[in-house]
């Protein structure tokens, strides 16, 4: 476990927390430096900051889920101005574009599985800034379609067509930089439910990014080994980039505990992670 977490989710997004539940784990944690990372919202940032108490450090943060030519990335954004035009109209497309994947999804239950919600829960899903497959694999446990979020999203959600109606990543890059924040490459080889990359496929991906103007990469992630973290470095220090480190907590909603850093138990500490030096300076 770390002091230290650059990535986690409220229930702004796809977490389970809400943002007071998820300061007190953050407290609970022994965790003194964090980042609220949720997905295409910057809801929950205010709030926070309005609570952080004295030896805490918070970063605002902001994930969002993009696309290249090649596959899906998620861009993580660190530091900027939350009043920003170019900040706020990424991220308004992005829930426009997360609107109409609820709608996709929801259809795609109905046609392909005959699932239909009643008219309360549907109205519910829309209701949320960032309605995203874990809150579809919670309803499908509630209609006892599955046991698990894991197991539903799977078996029901997983083969959805059009389910790549995603930002562009120089959109989500260039805002981030013109709100005058740090843009950081989440999970680099792939994140939950993905097939992790190939060294090729990574550099391939990150040669995009790169012109693009990614800043840097989140070289230490929960689900990681040693090996995959140790390509990542040195990926990272061949293109002069930040390194990161963030567990990707969702609450409830995932089996990541905050603060994990990889997935082999060794603590990361603050100095590994260079994004550092530039946010808190």
């Amino acid at each position: 476990m770390s002091n230290v977490d650059l990535h986690m989710h409220s229930t702004c997004s796809d977490g389970s927390d809400t943002i007071e539940e998820l300061y007190r784990h953050v407290q609970q944690a022994h965790i003194h430096t964090f980042a609220l990372t949720d997905h295409d919202t910057i809801k929950g940032i205010a709030k926070v900051e309005a609570m952080i108490e004295p030896g805490d450090h918070f970063i605002r943060g902001i994930e969002f889920s993009a696309i290249t030519k090649y596959r899906e990335v998620h861009i993580l954004g660190y530091n900027y101005d939350p009043s920003s035009p170019a900040l706020l109209a990424a991220i308004a497309e992005g829930r426009e574009k997360r609107k109409r994947k609820l709608d996709n999804r929801l259809d795609y239950l109905k046609e392909h599985f005959h699932i239909v919600f009643d008219s309360d829960d549907v109205a519910y899903l829309h209701s949320l800034n960032s309605a995203a497959k874990p809150h579809l694999g919670r309803m499908l446990m509630k209609y006892g379609y599955c046991q698990s979020i894991s197991e539903g999203i799977e078996k029901y959600i997983k083969g959805c067509p059009g389910d790549q109606d995603r930002l562009d990543y120089r959109t989500a890059i260039t805002a981030i930089a013109r709100a005058g924040g740090i843009a950081i490459w989440a999970h680099p080889l792939g994140g939950e439910h993905m097939r992790h990359f190939e060294k090729w496929e990574l550099e391939r991906q990150l040669d995009l990014l790169l012109e693009a103007g990614i800043q840097g990469m989140e070289c230490y992630y929960s689900r990681y080994n040693e090996e995959e973290i140790t390509l990542l470095l040195q990926e990272a220090k061949r293109h002069h980039l930040l390194v990161s480190g963030g567990s990707d907590y969702h609450g409830a909603n995932k089996n990541i505990p905050l603060g994990t850093l990889n997935n082999f138990g060794e603590e990361v500490k603050r100095e590994q992670l260079t994004l550092l030096d530039n946010l808190l300076k």
